[in-house]
């Protein structure tokens, strides 16, 4: 061995060696890997409130200090605390959204896709790649991947929605993108809302949950052939008869749900939330949570959440199943 060699094995240590890494542009595993691969799930979000008496304010000010041409789309965006825009929860997105009468929302479509919840106002419609449909409170009304569509409001008062889109997506797909369209409205002809596949009615909706027994139903909404709304986003909602709770679950899904009437509180994590009817509130992955009504109060939810995505991606878990069923072969 030549004098070289001896002092080299001498001199050499770890820090060096991490010191000469950072040169070649690499980086050792081995000291992160209890960062890359945790042993639960680790969202970066946390669970948040948000009481619709008092963001409406804010919302219908912004209505009147906000012209339409200025806003393109007039949203208050629920950003969850722990993060910025786009971040509800770590893969889903809300705001709200608000239409003045006779106001128009110009036409755009984009990569994104959207579910919408009704939540108050009369007179509200939506054009979706030429089907114009009617808004009704409780609804949930789709807007597909590249459809244009624009929303405009006739009568008094102002319509108010609930946004649900996968935005938080494109920060690891950089694909998403918006085209507009050369007027303001796309062209488009009624449509019939009760029977047009992009619409579920809440009257619908809450005649299948109160035809089912028992205290706690949860039905997810659903395509005729039974498939999801989308391959990344759907969506349910649940009925809690008063006085009583959902079951307690905890799953990898994260899920934004919004309160169609009634009072109650939910336990996510160590957190207690009370909410009533228009309040939203989100619930990161794999916080365990439970719903409770409140004595006297039958309450009904609306949720959207990723669960199709996680499905597609195989990455959806839910405490107390055997993980071994979702080995492959």
């Amino acid at each position: 061995m030549s004098t070289t060699e001896v002092t080299t094995a001498v001199v050499d240590s770890e820090e060096q060696l991490l010191a000469d890494l950072e040169t070649s542009k690499t980086l050792p595993l081995w000291k992160q890997m209890a960062r890359l691969n945790p042993p639960a799930p680790n969202p970066t979000t946390v669970p948040c409130l948000w009481k619709y008496k008092s963001i409406r304010p804010n919302l219908e000010r912004a209505g009147k200090l906000v012209p339409e041409s200025q806003a393109e789309r007039r949203v208050l965006m629920l950003v969850n605390p722990a993060r910025d825009a786009p971040y509800t929860t770590d893969t889903l997105y809300a705001g709200l959204q608000l239409v003045m009468p006779n106001e128009i929302a110009r036409a755009h479509r984009h990569t994104a896709f959207a579910m919408r919840f009704i939540i108050e106002g009369t007179g509200g419609f939506t054009a979706i790649h030429g089907r114009r449909i009617t808004m009704q409170r409780g609804d949930v009304i789709l807007t597909p991947t590249w459809n244009y569509h624009d929303h405009g409001k006739d009568g008094s008062g102002p319509m108010v929605w609930l946004d649900g889109l996968d935005l938080p997506t494109f920060r690891h797909f950089p694909v998403h993108f918006v085209e507009h369209f050369d007027q303001p409205r796309y062209p488009a002809v009624d449509v019939d809302s009760k029977t047009s596949p992009l619409v579920f009615p809440w009257v619908d909706m809450k005649a299948r949950l109160d035809a089912v027994e028992g205290e706690w139903a949860a039905l997810r909404y659903l395509k005729e052939d039974g498939r999801e709304v989308s391959r990344v986003l759907g969506g349910s909602a649940e009925r809690i008869a008063a006085g009583a709770s959902s079951p307690s679950r905890r799953e990898t899904t994260s899920a934004v749900y919004h309160v169609i009437s009634g009072r109650g509180r939910s336990v996510i994590g160590e957190e207690e939330f009370t909410w009533e009817q228009g309040d939203t509130f989100c619930l990161p992955s794999w916080y365990k949570y439970q719903h409770f009504a409140d004595e006297g109060e039958e309450v009904y939810l609306y949720r959207f959440d990723d669960r199709p995505m996680l499905d597609a991606l195989g990455f959806y878990r839910a405490e107390g199943v055997d993980v071994e069923s979702l080995v492959s072969e």
